[in-house]
């Protein structure tokens, strides 16, 4: 049931009440503090930003200025096909329209208004038709985080650390009102802190992320992601605040679809560096390879879970390999890696063979098959886009990481109507109730196409903000 409170006794006020301070939830601020509202941001961890400031920084946009300069031809139309065919179709279209239609828009906003710097390149990743992703001058999202809270500064928003929602509180009416908090709360004790009613006098927007640390809760929606499935995620992602939107009647939809990152390193922790060769060098310029075998098994372009299940259907490690001419035409750096030892060179084939003891002549022929596809510019194994400036695996040293899925990305949530309107079980708004990014469902499907969670963050944080202040 609802918790409803005395609304003479709220401990302080704000117009609009944000939960979280990732991507969507400072965006709403912005834009609800914008349009003549005060607003107040609550974050349970000591620290802003959440997953936000430790994601690769690579935001998906369609029609953008960088992509006329190149010459490239793409449209929200198109972006809006991938972006379904990734999900399975499983999308809510009116979502994935928003998003689509209004990805070039934010992705200017960060730049014009945010002061965002960009790589001076545009990228197709896995799953995207065309090259339409833009990586930020760190490659981090603490680049687009850090410019988001200079601008709460310029604009005087408060953000609160260490406060957890327990409750979110309506009124005699039905509407949202509030939300109940420990204040001075310390991961992960739920009873640390002191209790406070905190009103909105205009409406709460959730943009508390995802729940892929949360291990029962995940563990409830897809047995198969056990404690022994890592994940890319801070520690604290968990799903508190989403349970409790649950409880007090939001729709929940599509919550065990969960993604698996397929670029994931098992020899590190979390997220790590290992994403930085697999998915931005090897994936694209190199193959992969299931050791037991020394065969190619997927399309290495092709979306996240195509790619993730193709892994764990082996039930072990795969290996993903380029050569030194794959790492120079992706214009990145490896030698980080190369450091941590995640990623492991090789003068000879032979030498790759032995260390992973992959059967050497099976993975002679495969290569020599691959390099044909190069040349002729079609893969006739598994369809994966050729790039114009991709070369046959025939330039030493060789270049190797191990892969094995790590829970990435959860797609379900609360459902949200285009407006970013929380919806009840009868799918009618939840009067004085928005939410954007990672806790809402049925933007993405059954599996997020890679790069596309900021530009989702952004935009419906956006709306988020407007509507809520306009509430």
């Amino acid at each position: 049931m609802a918790q409803k409170v005395n609304p003479q006794k709220w401990d302080e006020e704000a117009d609009i009440i944000v939960i979280g301070s990732g991507f969507a939830g400072l965006a709403a601020a912005i834009e609800a503090k914008n349009a003549g509202r005060s607003v107040m941001i609550l974050e349970k961890m000591k620290g802003y930003g959440g997953n936000s400031t430790i994601s690769d920084g690579v935001m998906a946009a369609a029609g953008t200025a960088m992509q006329a300069d190149r010459g490239i031809e793409d449209s929200p139309q198109l972006m809006y096909a991938d972006m379904l065919q990734a999900g399975l179709r499983l999308n809510h279209p009116e979502l994935v329209r928003t998003l689509t239609e209004k990805s070039n828009d934010v992705f200017r906003w960060t730049i014009e208004y945010l002061g965002v710097k960009y790589l001076n390149r545009v990228d197709q990743f896995g799953g995207h038709s065309v090259a339409r992703c833009y990586t930020t001058h760190n490659r981090s999202g603490s680049a687009i985080i850090k410019q988001l809270l200079l601008k709460l500064k310029e604009l005087g928003i408060q953000i609160r650390t260490k406060v957890f929602l327990q409750n979110i509180l309506k009124d005699s009416d039905g509407r949202v009102c509030g939300v109940r908090v420990r204040d001075g709360y310390t991961y992960p004790d739920e009873n640390s802190g002191v209790p406070k009613t905190i009103r909105a006098r205009k409406a709460v927007i959730l943009a508390s992320g995802g729940f892929a640390n949360d291990i029962d809760f995940r563990t409830s929606q897809d047995p198969r992601l056990t404690r022994e499935i890592s994940s890319t995620n801070k520690y604290s992602t968990t799903g508190e605040a989403l349970r409790e939107a649950i409880r007090m009647g939001a729709m929940p939809v599509q919550l065990s679809w969960i993604q698996l990152g397929p670029w994931a390193c098992p020899d590190e922790k979390g997220y790590g560096i290992g994403p930085d060769f697999a998915s931005y060098i090897a994936f694209i310029y190199g193959i992969l390879i299931d050791p037991a075998t020394g065969n190619r098994m997927v399309n290495e372009l092709a979306d996240r879970k195509a790619r993730a299940d193709a892994i764990l259907e082996k039930g072990h490690p795969c290996i993903v390999f380029t050569d030194e001419k794959g790492v120079e035409c992706s214009g990145r750096q490896i030698e980080h890696c190369l450091k941590k030892g995640v990623v492991k060179k090789f003068e000879q084939i032979d030498a790759v063979a032995d260390y992973y003891k992959i059967p050497a002549r099976v993975l002679k022929d495969t290569l020599k098959t691959f390099n044909t596809y190069v040349e002729n510019g079609l893969d006739e194994a598994f369809g994966k886009p050729i790039l114009p400036n991709a070369s046959p695996l025939t330039h030493p040293p060789y270049y190797c990481m191990r892969v094995w899925p790590k829970v990435h990305h959860t797609m379900g949530g609360v459902l949200i109507n285009a407006k970013t309107q929380v919806l009840d079980l009868s799918q009618k708004p939840l009067k004085g109730f928005y939410a954007a990014g990672e806790v809402t469902g049925g933007v993405h499907g059954a599996s997020r196409l890679g790069s596309c969670a900021i530009p989702d963050c952004l935009v419906f944080g956006r709306i988020a903000g407007r509507n809520a202040a306009s509430d």
